[in-house]
């Protein structure tokens, strides 16, 4: 059997907007805003009121994170105007996930 690639199934494999199947693939995005390390006690006095301070400030950037892999940081925003206020993140700094993939 030859290991040669077939230049036939290379040529399937890119769609005709010059992309790959894998890059029609959904993924997830965790962004990230901060991290707490209260004391298990502390956890269990917590109420509905509670406040649980962050390692960050407010204006300080978020990260974003596809599994463990940081991807890229920003801060964070409204989204655009009709949105009701959903947020969005506007992206500062993108790391080259394409190197990765």
């Amino acid at each position: 059997m030859d290991d040669t690639p077939n230049t036939d199934d290379q040529e399937i494999s890119s769609l005709s907007d010059g992309t790959t199947p894998l890059t029609r693939v959904p993924v997830e995005i965790t962004v990230s805003v901060g991290r707490a390390r209260p004391l298990i006690g502390d956890l269990i006095k917590m109420t509905p009121d509670s406040v649980l301070p962050l390692d960050r400030k407010v204006d300080d950037p978020v990260e974003l994170y596809i599994g463990d892999k940081l991807v890229a940081r920003g801060v964070l925003t409204e989204a655009e105007a009709g949105s009701d206020g959903q947020l969005a993140v506007k992206l500062t700094e993108v790391a080259n996930i394409q190197d990765s993939l």
